[in-house]
């Protein structure tokens, strides 16, 4: 940790190590021209998604164009509120370098707080909500002002990441403070009633209609003029401010201890029965290493809860609520499904040497990732039906094959995953991630795009009035994912395969 004074010199130098860093995970990128073609397409994409729909029928002159317009003030403090909830519950942010190697070198907060700022575009759920707020733009707005608003939308989506890294960095201090768990904890539960008060009260929609986001919309439709020059130049200010501010609660929580991940970790613990079985012991060892990690309790917490109070919000229906388990579960399985075996870290070298068939090992990791998955599905399902009110058959049925569908869909896809891309990866960290973060927007898209088109397919079996076909439909779906896992368990089998997982992870 640094303990040198702070001074400008010594930022202005953090800023450089910042390139330096990102140059070193770049060179870490195993296959540089699919790197560079996934960049050159998420480029494009954006691109594209930011221009294509001004030209559009409709796009700026027509109803449908003014409802989205009404609602881009809305999609302003949506971006900023979903990038404030991914920086506090990741603790801050991404990190340039895993913690354990930065200990052996130099690395500044400031660094690290920049690195945050920088690779907080590569989370599938940010990208999503940035690419939604810029196509909407497009379309609300038409072509005839298309040059002005994009760049109003591209300034507010870096400034709104900006003031999320601020708020994100002032809650890890808080949280490392005294008492701090315990405050964080009741600001994060009133935030939630305040929400759902304001919602079930009816004045939720007048608050929103007040928000002032609806000042720098304002300003990026009126062409080249005075008042759109004071709003870039709002932005640019509210951007510059925001990353500045940002490095003293860094550097706070720098200097504070990671109370809720040091209590984990030192904790007793009362020893339990012997198990059983090997397949038992296996079990209870893989779970325990799941729940006693902080980023898994936290983004536990947060996969299940938020989307079941948005549901709630929304008041949606049984038919859409299908859609649900899916996201939840690729959620689950990008905390440490697409990684799976990096959880042993060290301790895969023991684990390896135990005498104990390789089947069960690979049995109880799949059946320990199933089960996370299937946990955080079934609160967010719960939460989700309170106004959803009584459910017919079919709609229950449809449901249920959904959630048990998208389970394992995604363990065979993230067993698979783990054992074609392991990564040595410490999860002590609560901003630690499985794998690289270019990696895991493309896993997060792939898992997005399959759970959500199963999702639709078995709502749309929710309209159909005989339950059976919902079992029916769910069986070549069941049997595709489990022919898949068997696949991969297979390959696990392989003594040279299990050698180069256990050889990475416990690098």
């Amino acid at each position: 940790m640094p303990t040198a004074r702070f001074s400008i010199r010594d930022e202005l130098a953090a800023t450089r190590d910042v390139g330096h860093l990102l140059r070193f995970r770049a060179g870490t990128v195993r296959r540089r021209l699919l790197f560079g073609w996934a960049v050159s397409v998420m480029l494009t994409v954006t691109a594209a998604i930011a221009t294509v729909p001004a030209f559009l029928p409709g796009a700026g002159d027509s109803d449908r164009a003014t409802k989205f317009a009404l609602l881009i003030p809305t999609g302003f403090a949506a971006l900023l509120a979903l990038a404030v909830v991914s920086a506090v519950v990741s603790g801050g942010g991404r990190e340039l370098m895993p913690r354990e190697q930065a200990v052996a070198y130099p690395i500044s907060p400031t660094t690290d707080h920049l690195g945050a700022f920088l690779l907080a575009p590569l989370n599938i759920a940010w990208l999503l909500q940035a690419w939604g707020l810029l196509g909407a733009s497009a379309y609300a707005f038409g072509s005839g002002t298309l040059h002005t608003s994009i760049v109003v939308v591209l300034l507010w989506v870096a400034a709104a990441t900006a003031i999320a890294q601020v708020i994100a960095w002032t809650m890890e201090a808080v949280r490392r403070g005294p008492h701090g768990i315990v405050v964080v904890r009741a600001l994060a539960v009133s935030a939630v009633l305040l929400g759902l008060l304001l919602h079930l009260s009816g004045q939720l929609t007048s608050i929103l209609d007040q928000i002032p986001t609806v000042w720098f919309v304002v300003g990026g439709v009126d062409g080249v003029s005075w008042r759109w020059v004071l709003t870039l130049f709002l932005e640019v200010a509210l951007l510059i401010t925001a990353v500045v501010v940002g490095i003293f609660p860094a550097h706070l929580a720098s200097r504070r201890t990671p109370r809720d991940e040091h209590r984990l970790e030192s904790a007793a613990k009362q020893p339990l029965s012997m198990p059983r079985s090997d397949l038992l012991a296996l079990v209870r060892t893989d779970r325990a290493s799941v729940w006693r990690t902080v980023p898994m309790r936290r983004g536990m917490l947060v996969l299940a809860i938020g989307p079941g109070l948005v549901a709630i919000a929304g008041n949606l229906p049984w038919p859409t609520l299908t859609v649900l388990p899916g996201l939840v579960a690729s959620g689950g399985a990008l905390l440490f499904g697409v990684n799976v075996w990096c959880l042993d870290g060290r301790g895969a070298l023991w684990r390896a040497s135990l005498p104990i068939s390789p089947s069960l090992v690979f049995a109880a990791r799949a059946i320990v990732l199933g089960e996370f998955l299937m946990l955080a599905s079934a609160i967010t399902i719960a939460l989700a039906s309170l106004r959803a009110g009584m459910p017919a058959t079919a709609e229950l049925t449809a449901l249920l094959c959904t959630w048990v569908v998208v389970t394992v869909q995604v363990v065979a896809a993230a067993m698979r995953w783990s054992q074609q891309r392991p990564h040595a990866v410490d999860l002590r960290s609560a901003r630690a991630t499985p794998a690289p973060p270019v990696l895991m927007v493309v896993y997060s898209a792939r898992l997005a795009v399959s759970t959500t088109l199963t999702g639709l397919v078995f709502s749309g079996l929710a309209h159909v009035p005989d339950f059976e076909v919902s079992l029916l439909v769910a069986v070549p779906f069941l049997a595709w994912s489990l022919a898949r896992l068997l696949r991969t368990h297979r390959g696990w089998m392989d003594p040279v395969v299990r050698s180069r997982i256990v050889t990475t992870v416990a690098a």
